[in-house]
């Protein structure tokens, strides 16, 4: 049996945020917590939605002790922010950290006994729905506005913690692209190789599944014709990136993703990596790796990114042919393309064995292990 799990409701489209205020009144919410990190503040970009929110006359409370890897201490001050403000919803506004936050709030809020952050990695059993959530994607990657999960960094352990809850997906996404059309090219390249990597692992994952399968391909196909043009800030890039990463998170939320992500995870925890950048570095790599495991899905792969004549290649050309896309796509939106100037050499045990542990890692294709997991980093290094 296969479980698929989506928003009630989505917008899609320039000037989607408008549709905010009707869902807060459609739903009786009397007032909104807003979570927002301090960077989107001061450029003005939290002010979209809160001007939606003013000019229909809603309540609001603004909190925004949000870090770009959002820590436990984030999460226990937000839900302290919470209670005080008497909300009784919540309207997530950033990235994948402040949706993140704000998915980890909301689940104390309303399963109170999972009130020490970490109860919560894994996949918690907790019993009540979240407060509801309102996700604002800034960013196309995460895809935080349409998925069950959520990551903690517990920064006295220096480890990132994946939790898993369909209890914590949002009630509502807006995906709108005017408030993804101030990220800097860095960001942009480093989220939407994120959402590349969450197509990709989702589409090889075990879990996979025709469902998943049918998302997984168009997702591919739309970040591989749009990212370049996003990165220069091209309307159409930057369209087709917001759509490209939400329907990534449709498909890999239900299914998993595998030991990129595992990988990617630690280097965030130790060293504040931003975590596309992670992804993308780790990618191509890991998917030599993964090849062996993998079937025919590779020759796919190949023509959503673009690749001509996958219907004539051996097993072999095609799945380098789907590696070297990948490689193209990151080295073209100017990603680097090892982690020498990130990681340090006696730090890969501890990174290898918190791969190894982490809450992806099952969903991988092929069975590994930490010595293979080590093998990969000093690859990279």
């Amino acid at each position: 049996m296969n479980r698929f799990v989506l928003n009630e409701t989505s917008y899609h489209g320039a000037g989607a945020i408008a549709a905010i205020a009707d869902e807060v009144k459609a739903r009786n919410f009397k007032k909104v917590f807003v979570a927002s990190d301090p960077d989107l503040i001061k450029f003005g970009v939290t002010k979209k939605v809160l001007d939606v929110l003013d000019n229909a006359a809603i309540e609001y409370s603004v909190f925004s002790e949000i870090k770009p890897n959002p820590t436990i201490e984030n999460v226990q001050a937000g839900v302290e922010a919470f209670k005080a403000c008497g909300a009784d919803c919540i309207v997530a506004i950033g990235g994948g950290s402040s949706m993140d936050t704000a998915k980890a709030i909301g689940i104390i809020i309303t399963n109170p006994e999972f009130a020490d952050v970490r109860s919560l990695e894994g996949v918690a059993p907790t019993k009540n729905k979240c407060v509801p959530v309102i996700a604002v994607p800034t960013t196309a990657g995460t895809a935080a506005e349409v998925t069950i999960n959520y990551v903690i960094t517990d920064a006295e352990k220096n480890r990132k913690m994946v939790c898993v809850d369909v209890h914590d997906i949002p009630v509502v996404a807006v995906v709108d692209p005017d408030m993804m059309a101030t990220m800097p090219k860095g960001l942009t390249a480093a989220t939407g190789m994120d959402a590349l990597t969450h197509a990709i692992e989702g589409y090889i994952t075990k879990g996979a599944w025709a469902l998943s399968d049918m998302f997984h391909i168009e997702a591919i196909r739309i970040i591989a014709a749009s990212l370049r043009g996003a990165v220069n800030n091209e309307k159409e890039g930057r369209d087709g990136m917001a759509l490209g990463q939400y329907v990534a998170g449709m498909g890999f939320s239900n299914v998993g993703l595998g030991i990129v992500h595992s990988m990617a995870h630690p280097l965030g925890a130790l060293y504040d990596t931003p975590h596309g950048v992670a992804n993308a570095i780790i990618l191509p790599t890991v998917m030599e790796y993964n090849a062996p495991a993998t079937g025919d899905k590779y020759k796919y792969i190949a023509a959503a990114m673009g690749v001509e004549g996958t219907e004539n290649m051996t097993v072999e050309e095609y799945r380098k042919a789907a590696i070297d896309a990948v490689k193209k796509l990151s080295a073209d939106v100017g990603i680097p393309a090892d982690l020498k100037d990130i990681v340090k050499p006696e730090d890969v045990a501890f990174l290898a064995q918190s791969a190894y542990d982490d809450a992806c890692r099952p969903g991988n294709p092929r069975e590994t292990s930490v010595e293979e997991i080590t093998a990969l980093y000093n690859s990279l290094l």
